[in-house]
């Protein structure tokens, strides 16, 4: 969370923030976003609450003493909290609507993944059950309208509140309803990256009809099945969705740099202070700066950090298109792009299906599969049919992985009870729905069947 090294940046800079080096892991850090309400009211947690929220979860587990508060100015609120101990290190921050984000360390294997969790889980139980506080685990606020949510005292979030809805109707939502798990991959070299970010991409859509989460909005149903899908084709397209380019055989990591330096900057930040510079594509910043300040690596690393692409390129490989999942499938996307990535022959596979794959086919079928998930049409197939040959060559991947847990199992574990949903032509949201005509309180049924267990 500190600010990136501050020099002026050059044309070298400008692939340095991927080039790798040292020896080679294959590691997987996750992260996942949830939704606090409160268990008498079904309200959304505020951050400052004068009796229960966020900072009051945040004070809990300070006084247990193995939490550090991190805030952007020396005096100014808490925004996030980080967990240090002899093995990993954690970190607990919020997005701009209060939603808790958990980000994980990197960690080996898929079973560290579900151990995490559990650990996080067991960390905010106590202060929860105290402050009488649920967490749901859903891709969209199911119950918050706009005006019903924080707004989370970052500074940056201002600067976005005020240039989201210039650019697309969906980008309030996006930052305040939105809820989502990702994974974020190793590579070794630009060809491997390149690899792994051309296969994520192209398979993103598939992978957000997998993990279509989302039904529900305002405490009713909303005829999607995933409503964070939908949010993001109208949030900010210039810096969100698939990369054409990089979607083509040959792209390098200039590809992206090109696609980067095209995109609108939010803001810089000079002595600790953000400043709002909405608009200017970073490859004018860079060549004729902005009120007197000239581009440094520090802002072109902010920049990056900007930019919201189905899957972003960093020191990892960040798949983001799934929605937030249940305890009990959270570990299942981890899984299945370990198995696809991290094993070379079912990385080969995968580029192999997805060859016949288009920008245009995969962006034209992205709002049928917000609304419809496996039922969706992609090159004249259903979804479920790549959905299915994604699966069956992760579960191989994972196999050969062979990456046991104390009880002897591999990390098919993970995938398997997903893999089963799949073949039976269903997502999450699915489950989410089954009887939900016959109950007699549905807000009360979104909170029972949202709620994640701690």
């Amino acid at each position: 969370m500190a600010d990136a090294p501050d020099h002026p940046l050059t044309e070298d800079d400008l692939e340095r923030p991927f080039e790798k080096s040292g020896p080679k892991h294959e590691l997987l850090g996750t992260e996942s976003e949830k939704f606090g309400v409160l268990r008498s009211s079904g309200k959304p947690v505020s951050y400052d609450g004068r009796t229960c929220g966020i900072v009051q979860i945040f004070d809990g587990l300070l006084q247990r003493g193995d939490w550090k508060p991190y805030r952007e100015r020396e005096e100014g609120p808490i925004v996030a909290l980080t967990k240090v101990d002899t093995n990993h290190k954690m970190v607990i921050s919020l997005e701009p609507g209060a939603q808790l984000e958990l980000s994980g360390a990197p960690v080996e294997t898929v079973h560290d993944v579900e151990a995490e969790l559990a650990e996080h889980l067991a960390d905010i139980a106590a202060v929860s059950a105290e402050c009488g506080i649920d967490w749901l685990a859903v891709g969209y606020h199911p119950l918050a309208t706009q005006e019903k949510l924080p707004w989370v005292p970052k500074e940056r979030y201002a600067i976005m509140r005020e240039y989201f809805p210039k650019v697309g109707t969906r980008g309030l939502d996006m930052m305040r309803r939105t809820a989502t798990v990702q994974v974020n991959l190793d590579y070794h070299d630009e060809e491997d990256a390149m690899r792994k970010l051309r296969v994520g991409m192209k398979l993103s859509p598939v992978s957000t009809a997998i993990f279509a989460n989302a039904p529900f909005s305002e405490g009713a149903l909303n005829g999607l099945r995933s409503e964070r899908a939908q949010v993001w084709l109208d949030t900010d397209n210039n810096r969100a969705g698939l990369i054409p380019g990089v979607l083509e055989e040959g792209s390098r990591f200039r590809t992206y740099v090109d696609w980067a330096l095209d995109v609108p900057m939010y803001f810089i930040k000079r002595d600790g202070q953000v400043l709002a510079n909405t608009g200017q594509p970073f490859r004018d910043f860079f060549a004729n700066g902005f009120e007197g300040h000239r581009a440094t690596y520090g802002d072109w690393i902010h920049h990056l950090n900007t930019l919201f692409p189905e899957v972003r390129l960093q020191k990892t490989i960040e798949v983001r298109g799934a929605d937030m999942q249940a305890r009990r499938f959270l570990p299942a996307l981890p899984a299945f792009w370990a198995g696809l990535m991290y094993d070379a022959e079912a990385l080969a596979a995968a580029e192999e299906l997805v060859a016949p794959l288009t920008f245009e086919a995969l962006e034209g079928a992205r709002p049928a599969i917000a609304e419809k998930a496996l039922g969706a049409d992609l090159m004249g197939k259903p979804v479920q049919y790549w959905a299915e040959r994604a699966m069956g060559i992760a579960l191989e991947g994972l196999a050969r992985r062979n990456r046991k847990d104390a009880e002897g199992r591999d990390e098919r574990r993970h995938l398997a009870p997903l893999a089963d949903l799949v073949a039976s032509g269903r997502c999450p949201a699915d489950l989410l729905l089954e009887g939900i005509e016959d109950v007699p309180d549905l807000r009360a049924a979104i909170i029972d069947r949202t709620r994640v267990d701690l």
